[in-house]
């Protein structure tokens, strides 16, 4: 596999499909090295070579991507280029887009994000989706108390308490440098007086006798330890476990959720929780077995796979 230049100071006219070995044209332009990044990117291989390459590039110039293509014949300077090298080395070695740019879009909101919390995905959105069908859009019925159990990034409790104001949201994650990344998103979004960020296991840091919630969320680790390892190496070498691992069927966080989460909501309180693709069944039984719940249906995501599990307490 051919490394990168040592630098870019020797670009080609006309970048071949195949990253060139011996650049000789004194310029960069954006145009330039895009076009033999995407090619670099092809030859190891990264997903999404161009999309890759122009998200990085226009971190680096602290522009939007549509701007890139409306400067393809801008010079990039010696800095630029250095710290664009850097992020192309990175990506070549799996590390993920949103951990080298520092931020991942979520619900139409831009969230910081770090090597400490698990990277929000699109899936994660049908959480956010079913809650604010039930969050009522103004407090005149009263305040609306909802709960995220794993919080990691804050990305789902922000979400709600930013399209749904003036209600009383709390977070929880067993990691303290989750709860810091958590707090900052609030903080960056404007909602950090709304929410109350605590630091526990699960519903460890919530006093029983006057937490009483309307709604719990989460989306818990629920992969089966076996399958950690075959993970793709941006998912398993760079996320941190602890927010992946959910045990030897991938259940044994989802169902300790299901088995406390009755003490913490009120009487006819939803949980809802983010599962695997394949483990509705499961979940069905371990629901079925509490005797606790009424109202158990399930959420498909964009791919037709049962993604959330919503049940209500009876």
């Amino acid at each position: 596999m051919q490394s990168p230049p040592n630098s870019f100071d020797n670009p080609p006219k006309n970048p071949p499909k195949n990253p060139p070995k011996n650049p000789m044209d004194p310029q960069w332009t954006i145009l330039k090295i895009l076009q033999w990044t995407t090619s670099y990117f092809k030859s190891h291989p990264i997903d999404s070579p161009r999309l890759t390459a122009e998200i990085l590039l226009a971190h680096v110039l602290g522009i939007n991507r549509i701007d890139l293509y409306l400067r393809f014949d801008q010079p990039l300077i010696k800095q630029e280029l250095s710290v664009f090298k850097g992020f192309i080395k990175r990506r070549v070695n799996r590390e993920p887009v949103a951990y080298i740019t520092g931020t991942r879009e979520f619900w139409g909101i831009d969230f910081n994000v770090t090597p400490e919390v698990l990277i929000p995905r699109p899936e994660t959105e049908f959480l956010v989706e079913e809650s604010l069908k039930l969050i009522p859009a103004d407090t005149s019925a009263g305040r609306f108390r909802v709960m995220d159990v794993g919080t990691g990034s804050g990305a789902v409790i922000v979400s709600l308490a930013i399209n749904r104001p003036g209600h009383s949201y709390f977070a929880s994650d067993i990691s303290k440098k989750a709860i810091t990344v958590a707090g900052k998103n609030a903080f960056s979004n404007g909602v950090n007086e709304e929410i109350s960020f605590l630091v526990g296991e699960l519903f460890a840091a919530l006093n029983r006798d006057d937490q009483a919630f309307d709604l719990i969320v989460s989306n818990p680790p629920y992969i089966p330890s076996y399958q950690i390892a075959g993970l793709a190496p941006e998912v398993g070498k760079y996320e941190p476990v602890l927010a992946l691992d959910g045990g030897a069927d991938g259940l044994d966080v989802v169902g300790k959720i299901i088995e406390d989460a009755p003490l913490y909501l009120k009487k006819n309180g939803i949980l809802m929780i983010e599962i695997g693709s394949d483990q509705k069944i499961r979940v069905e039984q371990i629901v079925t077995d509490d005797g606790r719940y009424s109202e158990l249906k399930f959420i498909r995501d964009y791919s037709g796979h049962d993604r959330v599990a919503l049940m209500r307490r009876i």
